[in-house]
């Protein structure tokens, strides 16, 4: 770390760095300005006490901060004392401020990129303004830090070694299922984002479709009403209704049981057949969403669709 201490009651050896300091644990620490570029800068997801001291010394030592949301940062400039130029970047002005931070950064100036939380580029805007920045030929400097993601997945307790980061799912319900549908297929935990008000919705679909998976819903993580909770994913949709749906949702969906294959829709039907000469609907359904690895509610509509033609074969024979 480069940066050194400096008392408050001196200005001896700040001059013409007043505006490069920030405070940690009541001390006032000087930072030298950044290198020129673009520094993708990670910040809290919740809990200010998780930035890194790489992170403090470089958002104190850019020329301008570019954030989603100026209010949100300034929360943390303000927390650890840091006298910033804060400009707004976000999906609605990217196109207008991409040019500037690109003649800025010609100029030889150093830019801070931050998200509202978490790592900038995760779910959040600054994709093409790197793109746009390597392509001119400007440094871009990466600070890892907290992630929403990785802090999930630790928590989860479900297998690491593969994982899948989906983002956001679709808000319309007939896209959602047919999303989950395909992600069903993947060979790894799911990593997916929900909003508050979608998550039940959400975790019914689920329960459709990888209902017999484990699955943890972690909610508001690192932040004072951190809660998660692990069960298979039909339990976790059965208690939705009592689910706390207020703050930022991660959900983590284990992946397919050992072995799992994808079974064809003939192979699906023999199946059911099989299953239907013996057992009610429910049970034969139950029974082909573990041996199959096809979506419950896939499996369901053709297992009424059987179900019904066997029926009518039935009354047939009578005749």
């Amino acid at each position: 770390m480069r940066a050194k201490a400096v008392s408050t009651n001196t200005t001896e050896g700040v001059t013409g760095t007043s505006d490069r300091t920030f405070s940690l644990g009541g001390h006032v620490l000087t930072a030298p300005r950044a290198a020129p570029g673009l520094h993708l800068v990670a910040t809290p997801i919740g809990n200010l006490g998780d930035i890194t001291l790489r992170a403090l010394e470089t958002l104190a030592g850019v020329d301008i901060i570019a954030c989603e949301d100026t209010r949100i940062t300034r929360r943390l400039t303000e927390r650890y004392a840091i006298a910033a130029l804060l400009k707004p970047y976000h999906e609605h002005n990217a196109a207008l401020a991409r040019p500037k931070i690109l003649e800025r950064l010609a100029q030889g100036a150093s830019i801070a990129l931050v998200s509202d939380a978490g790592t900038p580029l995760i779910s959040d805007p600054g994709f093409k303004l790197v793109r746009e920045v390597c392509a001119a030929g400007h440094q871009v400097i990466a600070l890892p830090g907290p992630s929403s993601v990785l802090a999930a997945l630790a928590v989860a307790a479900l297998p690491t070694d593969r994982f899948y980061f989906e983002g956001f799912l679709p808000s319309r319900a007939t896209a959602r299922r047919a999303r989950l549908a395909e992600l069903a297929r993947i060979d790894a935990t799911l990593v997916m984002f929900e909003s508050g008000n979608r998550v039940q919705d959400t975790l019914a679909d689920l329960a459709d479709i990888m209902g017999a998976r484990d699955a943890a819903i972690c909610r508001e993580m690192t932040k004072m009403h951190e809660e998660v909770r692990r069960a298979p994913v039909f339990e976790l949709a059965r208690a939705a209704d009592t689910l706390e749906t207020r703050g930022e949702f991660v959900l983590v969906i284990g992946p397919p049981a050992a072995g799992t294959q994808i079974m064809t829709e003939p192979e699906l039907d023999q199946l059911l057949r099989s299953s239907l000469m013996r057992d009610s609907v429910k049970d034969a359904v139950a029974h082909a969403v573990e041996l199959s690895g096809r979506p419950r509610r896939e499996i369901y509509a053709r297992a009424l669709e059987l179900a019904k033609e066997g029926e009518a074969e039935g009354e047939d024979g009578k005749d």
